[in-house]
């Protein structure tokens, strides 16, 4: 078994595709208008398995959930094979990163807040 995918609630299809894809760096696998309102939005890190179900949220209870869907924790961790070419690519882009890269017995870890507040754990191989 593997998990294959996990759904971030998001207020807007476009301007969440404009971040992942534009800012963080994933594709775009899958965009696919289902109504009027709805869409089939999957992102995922190229080359990726795993994958990002970006949904819009519907209706005010789940809109009250897009940005903060961990109760305010790290619930989302990006794993790189060159921490600093990324880090330093996406810092250029714009993320939001709350604290300086740190060294950890598993790996150089900083964590970043995507546009809508979720945090992540953005990991690279440990330090040599």
């Amino acid at each position: 078994m593997r998990i294959g995918q996990v759904v971030i609630v998001v207020s807007d299809y476009d301007e969440a595709i404009a971040y992942y894809v534009g800012v963080l760096g994933f594709e775009l696998a899958e965009d696919t208008r289902m109504s009027e309102t709805k869409r089939w939005v999957v992102v995922r890190p190229a080359g990726g398995d795993a994958s990002l179900l970006l949904a819009k949220a519907d209706g005010e209870h789940q809109a009250s959930r897009v940005g903060d869907q961990t109760g305010g924790r790290v619930g989302f961790f990006l794993y790189t094979d060159d921490f600093h070419r990324d880090y330093e690519r996406m810092k250029a882009a714009g993320v939001a990163w709350e604290e300086e890269p740190r060294h950890e017995e598993f790996g150089t870890v900083a964590v970043f807040a995507d546009l809508y507040g979720n945090r992540w754990d953005f990991i690279g191989p440990p330090a040599k």
